[in-house]
């Protein structure tokens, strides 16, 4: 029977009957959509035919050459893992969002982001790597969330990560890299600009004032204040002074807190710390390697920013299109208690996840994707069976030359085959009709110009 019209197994309908969402607690509950149909990719992912494909190896070529170019090596690993090894310290959003199922008695998730796999592989290996590491990968991710142009619940996301370093060259250097990717791709030196907030300060801050003596109130503030730019101040104030919430701050406190989010300056925003913060030093420190790397104008200190994952512990940053039109571009930041979650030794580390969505749509608004036409460089065409032997060969010889090659695989009239050809985007084609290959050649047609030339035919 063909699959695609065979009956779901039991398995399937599970899956595909409801969502199961379940946090540390065990708690579950059925999502359903409008059903679609089965001929049709589930909302939110994507078929990629060959054109898009060709564009996906473009721009994954580009993530690559960034990271070669910034010493980093490749690394992998599974789309499939244990749920429990995101719901322990990535946050309760990302939780809900997670695609599950049990199986034989163990929970499984599809991955929503690389992070805490890259963790349990550096815990797996933490004696004998040389650090700090250096590590990028192009790693499907899923998410159930709510769909918005740049989002969706598939999608690419390139990662570069740096384990061991606890300075803040590391973050340097991976904005760094963040400019020379959008530079390679030929977006203007302006239409990206990255902010740049710390976890740490703001966290100084908040327990120095509105967050004194409830330190474990902070994870869920900075949930709540990642929600800054989607549902706007005065929501985000609602979150914070709800008395049936986590936060529960007074509305005097919740004002404060909301004023100093719009903080653009540095020296303002740890006015009211210590001269010798750590956190501040940081941040002062690390604007001034961005200088030196020449990059200076493209960066902005934006205390709003604090991403929304619960394992960030430091320096966190977000790339935005400069109209700020599109949601983030990329965000990251350092993580440096997360190897110690998940029961590994202390190792400090920072990394970014940039997701091939929203740059996608702000090449087509900046009006510089590329035109990537197929690269065929031949079609031969033998017109009739007799010559199919000759053609093969001819095919051959080129293919080893290590051209693109394809053989008609089947007699047609010439015109046919010429504008068959040119559709496929084929720079030539070999002609190989019963005159030609008794005379142990073939007709050349270069298809952009028309001239024509003739090759001898390799040896039968």
């Amino acid at each position: 029977m063909d699959r695609a019209v065979m009956p779901p197994s039991a398995f399937e309908r599970r899956l595909s009957s409801k969502r199961q969402v379940g946090g540390p607690c065990g708690m579950e509950r059925a999502v359903s959509e409008k059903s679609g149909s089965p001929l049709q990719p589930p909302r939110g992912t994507r078929d990629f035919y060959p054109e898009d494909l060709r564009f996906r190896d473009w721009l994954f070529e580009h993530f690559r050459a960034v990271a070669r170019a910034f010493g980093f090596e490749g690394v992998d690993a599974p789309v499939l893992e244990f749920e429990e090894l995101f719901t322990r310290k990535a946050g309760e959003e990302i939780t809900e969002q997670l695609f599950h199922f049990e199986l034989h008695d163990r929970r499984y998730a599809l991955r929503p982001e690389f992070t805490p796999s890259l963790a349990r592989m550096v815990m797996a290996r933490a004696g004998g790597l040389r650090l700090p590491l250096r590590w990028t990968t192009i790693a499907q991710c899923w998410r159930y969330e709510r769909m918005t142009r740049g989002r969706r619940r598939e999608h690419y996301q390139w990662n570069m990560d740096i384990w061991g370093e606890p300075g803040v060259s590391a973050e340097a250097e991976l904005i760094a890299a963040v400019f020379a990717l959008t530079d390679r791709l030929g977006l203007a030196r302006g239409a990206v600009r990255i902010g740049i907030s710390s976890r740490a300060l703001l966290e100084e801050t908040l327990r120095a004032g509105a967050l004194r003596g409830r330190p474990e109130a902070f994870p869920a503030l900075c949930v709540a204040i990642d929600k800054l730019d989607k549902i706007g101040p005065e929501a985000v104030q609602e979150q914070l002074v709800d008395p049936n919430g986590a936060i529960r701050l007074s509305a005097a406190a919740a004002r404060e807190v909301v004023d100093w989010l719009a903080v653009r300056d540095v020296e303002i925003a740890s006015a009211g710390l210590a001269p010798n913060s750590l956190a501040r030093t940081d941040l002062l420190r690390l604007f001034e390697l961005l200088a030196a790397y020449g990059v200076a104008d493209r960066v902005e200190f934006d205390a709003s920013i604090v991403r929304g994952l619960a394992y960030y512990t430091g320096i966190v940053f977000e790339a935005f299109d400069a109209g700020r039109k599109l949601r983030a571009i990329c965000g990251g930041g350092r993580y440096d208690r997360l190897l110690e979650a998940l029961g590994g030794p202390a190792m400090p580390a920072v990394g970014f996840g940039f997701g091939d969505a929203v740059i996608e749509a702000l090449l087509d608004d900046e009006g510089v994707r590329p035109a990537l036409p197929r690269a065929l460089d031949a079609v031969v065409f033998p017109f009739t069976e007799a010559e199919r032997p000759a053609a093969i060969r001819v095919a051959q010889r080129l293919r080893a030359a290590g051209a693109s090659v394809e053989l008609a695989l089947a007699p047609m009239k010439l015109r046919r085959a010429l504008a068959d050809a040119d559709r496929a985007g084929a720079r030539k084609i070999y002609l190989l009709g019963p005159e030609e290959v008794a005379r142990g050649v073939a007709l050349v047609r270069d298809l952009a110009s028309g001239e024509q030339s003739e090759e001898p035919l390799p040896a039968g």
